[in-house]
């Protein structure tokens, strides 16, 4: 930033692409040998400071990890006086609270699936119905007295075709449910695949940008497994490939060079709707956009129908989401922007700015309801202003203790 060097120039001049320079600074790869010294070279500064990143990464992780634990005793003070003498410990230490971390964020994850997955819902149904189908058909076959040829045959042929109904059922269940099978990016229904052919394109299509056709691009995708789900990409596609053509790449990333991240002037700009500008803004790759972005849009029963994960941004696929949301606000006022900063709760509390606005889907008539959508773009926040909102992921795994939002209580307990 001190030499006016874009990621873009500064990965050029490096010889690795943007986006590896941007998962590097991130701390999503690690750096070393030749390539901290081409960097260090392009920057003019000696390798060292750019290695010494990782023990601050360390120090930062260690104080984290003592404020989450509400030990009064932690002596913060002496914390890089620890990092430096027990390297080892510290790495021990540091380790232990992100594993800790990753195993409660698995736990919300599990907790929204097995509460609001359709497809668990149905195979669940099905496994009890075809047992339920079986018990009554073995109470009639097990009465005493005789039962007439043909009725016992009827029986006995309705009793195997639910056994393998029941088989089958509970084969489906047990693949959906195990984890050991090796299949990686196991998805299981259609808005998961969708999903899934995005984050594997970074969310931005090179492709429509030069005028290629999502026909294209769905056709043929590996991620895209049912038609559902390529119904699902298509329509997705479709929109982003409009919202391109109204707000070009090279216009975009001109725009935010000269005036920041400002979607109401973006929109003003480029003569466009803000649910435009949101989405367009979350398509950008991070060395345009200056930063990761995610993105959620909904509908008018909170039913989330598209969304891009933000590393930390905990919103249940299926519904049940914390209504204190910028998102759901939106819907109560559409056509009204809302711009606030928000603190995701949680063991690792999380700060984003959100922007969120709702419009009508459907074309206005005065014989149909009005079919309201609600889009939202995430941004991480580095430094949490003091006054910003608390929201949760969902009721079931927020430790919240006085919210007036609250459906129902927390599975969590207060030692978790």
């Amino acid at each position: 930033m001190i030499l006016g060097l874009r990621q873009a120039e500064l990965a050029r001049k490096t010889g690795i692409s943007a986006s590896y320079l941007n998962l590097i600074e991130h701390n999503r790869r690690r750096i070393g040998g030749k390539l901290l010294v081409d960097l260090a070279q392009v920057l003019g500064v000696e390798p060292s400071m750019l290695s010494e990143g990782a023990e601050a990464a360390l120090v930062a992780s260690l104080r984290e990890a003592a404020a989450e634990s509400g030990t009064p005793m932690a002596e913060l003070d002496r914390v890089e006086e620890f990092a430096g003498r027990f390297p080892g410990w510290a790495e021990v230490l540091a380790g232990g609270y992100q594993r800790i971390a990753r195993l409660e964020r698995t736990v919300e994850v599990l907790s929204d699936r097995l509460t609001h997955d359709p497809h668990l819902a149905a195979s669940l149904h099905e496994v009890l119905s075809t047992a339920a189908a079986i018990r009554s058909t073995a109470s009639i076959l097990a009465e005493p007295g005789e039962l007439e040829q043909e009725w016992r045959d009827r029986f006995h042929k309705n009793l195997n075709e639910d056994s393998l109904r029941l088989a089958e059922g509970s084969r489906a269940l047990v693949s959906f449910l195990d984890e050991s099978g090796g299949v990686e990016n196991r998805r299981g229904v259609p808005q998961e695949e969708a999903e899934e052919f995005f984050l594997s394109h970074g969310f931005h299509f090179a492709e429509l940008e030069d005028g290629g056709t999502p026909e294209a691009l769905v056709k043929g995708a590996a991620h895209l497994v049912s038609d559902a789900s390529r119904r699902i990409a298509l329509a997705a596609l479709q929109q982003y490939q409009q919202d391109a053509r109204a707000l070009p790449l090279e216009a975009v990333e001109a725009a935010l060079q000269e005036g920041g991240l400002d979607p109401a002037a973006l929109a003003a700009r480029f003569d466009c709707s803000l649910p435009q500008v949101l989405r367009r803004l979350a398509t950008l790759p991070p060395s345009i956009l200056g930063q990761e972005s995610g993105l959620v849009v909904c509908d008018a029963s909170g039913s989330i129908l598209f969304r891009k994960p933000l590393e930390g941004l905990a919103l249940p696929r299926f519904g049940a989401s914390c209504p204190l949301w910028p998102l759901y606000g939106a819907l109560q006022q559409p056509g009204v922007p809302i711009r606030r900063a928000v603190l995701q709760q949680g063991r690792n509390l999380q700060g984003f700015d959100c922007y969120a606005v709702a419009w009508n889907h459907a074309a206005p008539s005065f014989e149909t309801t009005p079919l309201f959508h609600a889009v939202m773009l995430v941004l991480p926040l580095r430094e949490v202003p003091e006054g910003a909102y608390p929201v949760g992921a969902s009721c079931r795994i927020c430790p919240a203790r006085a919210c007036s939002a609250r459906r129902e209580p927390s599975i969590l307990k207060e030692e978790f």
